[in-house]
């Protein structure tokens, strides 16, 4: 497949402030004040490269690249670094993978954490598949891509990799406009104000368009307000961020090789289904010498059609949440050490209700019948402490290590009948209806993460190697959103051990990985929620770059294998067959992408991309495979 992708940009500056410092390992301070307070943004638990160190694979995406690539989608940007696959969906939608397969289902969010400013965008338990649209990734200072376990210092949902947002006061005051096919508009405006010991700014980006598919327009506004000051010793750094969506959503076109027939790539199946949603979030971090203090507050609500599902139920879900992460730096000659804890408390609820009868087979019209299907409220509570420690040994080698014990609890209420009636307490035919309302309880899971690691300074780079064991607890909708006849859902967390070993220096990285999932959580042949699954995967990943003249060359490649080991024969909902060896599905061998720019003039450069998904198969049972494709995006500014 070859995709070329052409856009206008119109960038008007209006007025240059005082550039931010952009995760910079080194850094002086300065008397100046905004300068100083800008001293946050890099020393403090915003990033995830101070808090996770050099002992790993992690990849900083600079807030230039992200205006070069001036991108529609988060995929756009997330797919330059190695070893990640973000497949677009439908308007904002997307599914992820990162060192891994690209997993689906309600639970498939909690693989990977997604962070704005160092704090998770949603509460463990109660995550979003397509939770990349809430972050304001075109307007950020950086984006930090880390691969491979993080649990050690991120606690839950970290299991794969984690993507971190760092907004921060916008470098200067600034206006873009854009225009685009298919009625595509965005406006984006940022600026600065400083009064005494205060710095003020904001960024705003909106984006509308009709889509290139029937019926698969979508509006999109994201706000960020920052603020930084002093406060009796204290450098204080707020942030604000609103998000609104308001999506129609196209759905899958089927019919093999479908997307070379003109008429059937640009239509929409179900031009009904749409996806609302918003998000509000507020942090403050306070910093006093080595004591570190992170309060935050989190809303969102999402409403959207379930086109994919028989009968088509409309889904309702909302969260409000809040916590405080408290850090301690400790310094003791050859010895460093953050030690520290966290605190979330969350109050969420769900329903999903359908508003007209089935169409289709007599089992589909009589098992998924009109009315209200689910009606449940769940508190959380996350209690965690942790500690990371850098010991030198000497002026070349040191030893890491990190460790987070974490306890999180569920409060689930069921609002309506027990088991898989109707709404009205009758049965479905066929055995009973396609969905199961469990009766309210309790549930509570207690993880250790833990990484250890050396790092050594040669010549030519860094030497490193580290064992690492990540977690991920149950989501909500994983155990109390239960199908046919499953009236419990006995859950453990998922748990993966990895080991890396890798060299980099400033112009290239290499990493080869190994790891192993247990208590893989999938549904089984009966549609049943379990965690009796093991998978393993082992890989290498490249990146590096090359500056010739005004030429330079980027290139960034993964090869690896994810594959089933179980210790048994299983069947996979659909009643596919997983046999221990099988590759799991949408796990492609090869990830690519290559970029060679050049900078024409002083004023004139421009990109060509290419960026290559090789074949993988579309199955669990490995009997049908998708060949792979090649997408070109070529970039004139």
């Amino acid at each position: 497949m070859f995709q070329l992708v052409t856009k206008l940009g119109i960038a008007v500056a209006v007025l240059a402030c005082s550039p931010l410092s952009a995760l910079a390992d080194d850094t002086g301070l300065s008397t100046n004040t905004s300068e100083a307070l800008e001293e946050v943004l890099v020393q403090g638990v915003s990033s995830l490269q101070q808090r996770l160190g050099d002992s790993g694979s992690i990849s900083v995406i600079d807030a230039q690249t992200i205006q070069d690539v001036a991108a529609t989608h988060p995929s756009e940007v997330l797919n330059r670094v190695p070893g990640v696959w973000v497949n677009r969906g439908s308007g904002q939608e997307h599914l992820t993978a990162i060192r891994s397969a690209v997993y689906t289902g309600s639970g498939a969010c909690g693989e990977f954490a997604l962070l704005e400013n160092g704090i998770p965008l949603r509460p463990q338990g109660f995550c979003n598949i397509n939770n990349l649209f809430e972050l304001n990734m075109e307007q950020a200072q950086a984006v930090e891509v880390w691969r491979g376990p993080a649990s050690a210092v991120l606690g839950g949902n970290a299991l794969h990799g984690a993507v971190n947002v760092i907004n921060a006061i916008p470098r200067q005051t600034s206006l873009g406009i854009e225009v685009g096919p298919y009625d595509y508009g965005r406006i984006n405006a940022a600026g600065r104000f400083e009064r005494g010991e205060h710095a003020f700014g904001a960024s705003f980006v909106g984006t509308t368009t009709n889509g290139y598919r029937d019926n698969t327009g979508y509006g999109q506004q994201k706000l960020n307000l920052a603020h930084m000051t002093q406060v009796n010793g204290w450098a204080v750094n707020s942030q604000l961020t609103a998000t609104l969506l308001n999506q129609e959503t196209g759905a899958y076109v089927r019919g093999f090789e479908a997307y070379e027939d003109p008429d059937l790539r640009s239509s929409n199946p179900n031009p009904e289904a749409y996806r609302d949603a918003w998000s509000m979030r507020a942090s403050s971090e306070w910093v006093k010498d080595q004591l570190t203090l992170k309060p935050y507050l989190r809303r969102s609500q999402m409403t959207f059609l379930q086109h994919f599902l028989p009968g088509q139920p409309l889904e309702n879900n909302e969260q409000t949440s809040g916590g405080l992460i408290v850090s301690y730096a400790i310094d003791a000659g050859d010895t460093s050490a953050n030690v520290g804890g966290q605190i979330e408390l969350m109050s969420g609820a769900l329903t999903e209700f359908q508003e007209g009868p089935t169409a289709g087979s007599a089992f589909l019209v009589a098992t998924r019948p009109a009315g209200l299907h689910y009606d449940y409220d769940v508190d959380s509570q996350l209690i965690a402490g942790f500690y990371d420690l850098q010991h030198r040994v000497n002026d070349s080698f040191r030893v890491l290590h990190s460790l987070r014990l974490e306890y999180l609890s569920y409060d689930y209420t069921n609002n309506h009948i027990v088991g898989n009636t109707k709404d009205d307490g009758t049965n479905c035919g066929f055995g009973g209806c396609l969905y199961t309302r469990p009766a309210s309880r309790d549930d509570s899971f207690t993880n250790v993460g833990a990484r250890l690691g050396f790092e050594r300074d040669i010549a030519a780079g860094l030497l490193y190697a580290n064992a690492s064991r990540g977690f991920r607890p149950p989501q909500v909708t994983e155990l109390y959103r239960l199908r046919g006849g499953q009236s419990i859902a006995d859950l453990d967390s998922e748990d993966l051990t990895a080991v890396e070993a890798g060299f980099k220096n400033e112009s290239i990285a290499v990493a080869f990985f190994a790891e192993r999932t247990r208590d893989f959580l999938f549904r089984d042949s009966e549609a049943f929620n379990v965690s009796d699954g093991r998978t393993q995967s082992m890989g290498v990943e490249f990146s590096g770059q090359r500056q010739v003249g005004r030429h330079e060359f980027q290139l960034a490649a993964t090869y690896a294998k994810h594959e089933y080991d179980f210790a048994r024969d299983a069947d996979a909902d659909g009643r596919e067959e997983i046999t221990d060896g099988n590759e799991l599905d949408s796990a492609p061998r090869w990830i690519g992408h290559a970029a060679w720019r050049t900078a024409i003039t002083d004023t004139l450069k421009h990109e060509l991309e290419v960026n290559r998904v090789g074949s993988h198969f579309l199955n669990a049972a490995n009997t049908a495979r998708y060949k792979g494709h090649y997408a070109v995006n070529w970039r004139l500014q």
